[in-house]
């Protein structure tokens, strides 16, 4: 388990960075998006990933590891709407937008660590395209949540949903990262 935490934390180290850097280029514009526009572009992100995987070939530069790290910072971004919510045109501090991000990955480093106690990391044993239909099973499941208002009857809610599809992409990453 300790190299475990050891590949999550190098893993969320460089898509942290990538935020960071995004959030001091673009300010918070993200803090505008319901989370259906969410939802939705980490659907696109998750969808180009599994046309490479089946077409065996893409076109632009950008690779499957890069949406993996897209999907991660978007599915942050949608935990930190769910708390903040209201979206709205507001210009949040770096260092706040730093710690809200913080808390959200320390919340599903935490939910991945028990969860591999229980399932003793068979995410290990997975293929890169099963995270991809997780991922994209997810996301059906937040869209059909927010159909029904927002309410379950006895399925977890929408931030339960990200956290996976934040932990997915993460295994993806981890296991396709050569000496991990």
């Amino acid at each position: 388990m300790q190299h475990t935490n050891e590949q999550y934390d190098k893993i969320i180290t460089g898509c942290k960075n990538v935020f960071i850097k995004k959030n001091t280029d673009y300010g918070t514009a993200w803090r505008v998006l319901r989370t259906i526009s969410v939802v939705d572009q980490i659907f696109i992100k998750a969808l180009r990933i599994r046309t490479i995987q089946d077409k065996k070939a893409q076109l632009v530069a950008d690779g499957i590891a890069d949406e993996f790290k897209g999907i991660i910072n978007y599915a942050v971004i949608g935990l930190i709407q769910l708390e903040l919510s209201n979206p709205q045109v507001e210009e949040l501090p770096i260092e706040q937008v730093e710690k809200l991000y913080q808390q959200q990955i320390d919340f599903a480093k935490t939910t991945m660590q028990n969860k591999n106690h229980d399932y003793g990391e068979a995410w290990r044993e997975m293929s890169q395209e099963s995270f991809v239909d997780l991922i994209l099973m997810k996301l059906q499941r937040i869209k059909q949540i927010l159909s029904n208002d927002g309410k379950t009857l006895i399925s977890e809610g929408i931030d339960a949903n990200y956290v996976d599809i934040i932990n997915y992409a993460v295994f993806a990453l981890i296991l396709s990262t050569p000496n991990s």
